[in-house]
């Protein structure tokens, strides 16, 4: 059984980082889900896909992953590139493309 460790990324409801800043440790999935034939449900026996454990830092998480036994690998976050701009940037008197309107 693997572990992974990684941060993860905020989702497309989230404007800003709340919630991105723990660890997650969770199980890969040890048998394939099965689509029960009645209601068409999906199912699973591996009863560790539903573990997800949370660290404050990388650290913390490797250091329980090892304490346990545990096999693990983990996943560097690609933190995003922004760049700051506000709407009125677009009306400066030294803005380097032309207005198009």
């Amino acid at each position: 059984m693997t572990a992974r460790i990684s941060r993860p990324a905020k989702t497309a409801m989230q404007s800003g980082t709340a919630k991105t800043e723990r660890w997650l440790l969770e199980f890969d999935a040890s048998e394939p889900r099965s689509i029960e034939p009645l209601m068409g449900w999906t199912s699973s026996g591996d009863m560790l896909g539903q573990v997800k454990l949370w660290f404050d830092t990388k650290d913390e998480a490797i250091a329980y992953a090892t304490r346990n036994g545990l096999a693990y690998r983990v996943e560097e976050p690609k933190d995003a590139m922004r760049r700051a701009a506000a709407y009125s940037d677009n009306f400066k008197f030294n803005r380097v493309g032309s207005w198009t309107h």
